[in-house]
């Protein structure tokens, strides 16, 4: 059986949430930040060279990084769901566009956010800006599509989501400027595998939707 290994309060939660979409059978492991450092515990790190989640096992194999997971995932279990766009279909280079910019982009500013606001720096000017056009362009696209994938939701949304909630819950930033990201987000949340997920994956912490 597949097996998800989720770190609570970090971006594995997509996993969990790409599960419930595809109704696949899969067995959870729950793991709690150490109190002290926030990070891992060691029962977790001693799965990976990385010492981070997501994780899964399956049938022998060790996987981390989340979009190689999703990959992964739909390619063995769903491999003709609608959740990832075809190469003839008009949605096809948006959904991957997405897909990637969401770790290779947004995932990237948020880290660096954190880390410099660790050592209490001042955040270079380059970066403020690339922050601040990632969530204009985010905005710009919901209010051209309902989901970053395009018409219906697709692994891209799975990818983004972590950064659209979760993780702003602990930096304090409103959304009230954003309407349509605002009304994407309860889309999301109206979903009833992403509601499953969340309760599964998140017990007593409500997803951060507004």
């Amino acid at each position: 059986m597949l097996t998800v290994h989720h770190l609570r309060i970090s971006q594995s939660e997509r996993i969990v949430w790409l599960c419930e979409e595809l109704g696949i059978e899969y067995d959870l492991k729950l793991y709690n930040r150490d109190p002290e450092t926030r990070l891992a515990p060691p029962e977790l790190k001693a799965l990976h060279p990385m010492e981070v989640a997501p994780l899964i096992e399956d049938d022998g194999t060790l996987l981390g990084e989340s979009g190689a997971i999703v990959e992964y995932i739909i390619g063995k279990y769903a491999p003709d769901t609608d959740l990832v766009p075809k190469a003839d279909n008009p949605d096809f280079a948006d959904h991957l566009y997405w897909f990637h910019f969401a770790n290779a982009t947004f995932m990237t500013n948020g880290m660096m956010q954190i880390a410099i606001n660790a050592v209490q720096a001042e955040m270079p000017e380059s970066l403020g800006k690339r922050v601040t056009n990632a969530w204009k362009q985010i905005e710009n696209r919901l209010g051209e599509a309902d989901y970053f994938g395009g018409t219906h939701m697709t692994t891209a949304d799975i990818m983004m989501i972590f950064q659209l909630t979760t993780s702003r819950a602990f930096n304090g930033m409103t959304i009230d400027h954003l309407p349509n990201l605002k009304a994407y987000l309860k889309r999301i949340g109206d979903r009833g595998a992403y509601q499953r997920a969340m309760a599964k994956a998140e017990p007593g912490f409500p997803p951060k939707l507004d």
